[in-house]
This record gives structure tokens, C-alpha cells and sequence, in this order.
């Protein structure tokens, strides 16, 4: 069974192992599956805050 495959230095989506652009590994595409029970949800939270706040998005 084929994936979607993502390059991570360019951003390029394909179906190979290895990206046709730069030439580096690809990685799956798909993001981790969610689970209730995540214990790293708060620091995931945090981060996103954080990240939103230095590009001026959201008011501390």
C-alpha cells in the first residue's frame, strides 16, 4: 500500500522515499493519531500559544 509521502526540507508531497526536488528522505504525511490520553497535549497547547503570540496573531 502506497502513502503520501512529504518532503521535509521543501515541502514537496509524493509517493516516493525520496524527494524528486532536493533529493532528501521523505517522511509519512499523515499527523499522529489522536488519543485522549496524550500526555504531551498540554506542551503541544503551550507551543502552538507561544507560536501564535510571537507572530502577533494572539495578545498575551
Amino acid at each position: 500500500m502506497k502513502e503520501i509521502m512529504k518532503c521535509p526540507k521543501c515541502g514537496f508531497y509524493t509517493m516516493k522515499r525520496v524527494c524528486p526536488i532536493c533529493g532528501s528522505k521523505t517522511e509519512i504525511a499523515k499527523p499522529p493519531k489522536f488519543s485522549p490520553d496524550d500526555k504531551y497535549a498540554s506542551y503541544v497547547r503551550i507551543a502552538k500559544e507561544e507560536e501564535r503570540i510571537r507572530l502577533g496573531l494572539l495578545k498575551k
